[in-house]
């Protein structure tokens, strides 16, 4: 039995196969891995890393916020405000908007939801940075 994993944003379909063998993300209660049979299952993503096993092959995401939903049949749909497979991200531009994320939390005037704004693009680019970190170690 495989997985069938469909991981969308709001620009594209990221990733689509019906042929997983299991599907690794950060959610709301911590890392969770869905294999072939999982339970359904709700539940808030987090910014991380994301990782897909198919036919002992590890592919590597970064993802933002979202929704993770398991249904019967070994369906995964993850609904990303973002999401970027690992050979799409450029570790310069991941850099200078974790800057920018940083500066902006610095910054004396700013307000509780600009702060929480700022906080959440740098948490983003950080699992961005650890992603692509990786791929750079291959």
């Amino acid at each position: 039995m495989k997985i069938s994993l469909k991981i969308v944003t709001p620009e594209r379909v990221v990733y689509e196969d019906s042929s997983v063998d299991s599907v690794t993300a950060m959610t709301d209660s911590g890392e969770v891995t869905i294999l072939p049979g999982h339970v359904p299952l709700v539940s808030n993503l987090r910014s991380g890393e994301m990782r897909l096993i198919k036919g002992g092959e590890e592919i590597l995401l970064a993802a933002s916020t979202g929704f993770l939903q398991v249904n019967a049949g070994s369906q995964v749909v993850i609904l990303a405000d973002t999401a970027e497979r690992v050979e799409e991200l450029e570790l310069a531009k991941i850099e200078t908007a974790k800057e920018h994320a940083q500066k902006l939390m610095l910054e004396k005037h700013v307000d509780d939801v600009s702060f929480a704004h700022a906080a959440a693009m740098l948490e983003r680019e950080l699992a961005r940075y650890k992603v692509a970190m990786k791929k750079r170690k291959h």
